[in-house]
């Protein structure tokens, strides 16, 4: 059975990805907070629509050949979430550092505390379904 198949399961998928690449973009704002010039960035919100229209939009996508003995394939993304400069930072450093690490650290925070809720509710639904099946062990 394939979970990922399963609506709840895909959402449950893709914000775990969405949070993951969030907690690397927070990091390096983080570990640039001393690099004079530097503008800190997060991740556009997740959210249902933009993910499905992206789905669709990479259905139709994959590699052309030029030859009946070229392997087709599949063009993979770095990263299918798309990152957002702040355009007024809070506050910025004379040398026209605009990290600040407080927000940084809510920011980290926040996204630990929906990783943990999103992995909670992996785990009820496996339970669930566990259940409904008979396995419950």
């Amino acid at each position: 059975m394939d979970l990922n198949k399963l609506t709840l399961f895909g959402l449950m998928k893709g914000q775990l990805g969405w949070l993951g690449r969030r907690q690397e973009v927070l990091a390096q704002n983080v570990a640039n907070s001393d690099t004079p010039g530097y503008k800190p960035s997060d991740l556009k919100a997740f959210d249902f629509p933009d993910m499905v229209k992206r789905q669709q939009m990479d259905q139709g996508r994959g590699l052309s050949t030029t030859s009946p003995m070229h392997f087709a394939g599949t063009r993979a993304q770095t990263s299918p979430f798309a990152e957002v400069e702040d355009a007024a930072p809070y506050e910025t450093s004379p040398n026209g550092n605009a990290v600040v690490l407080e927000e940084q650290m809510a920011k980290l925070g926040e996204t630990q505390l929906q990783h943990r809720l999103t992995t909670e509710l992996y785990r009820k639904h496996i339970g669930l379904i566990r259940i409904a099946i008979g396995k419950n062990q």
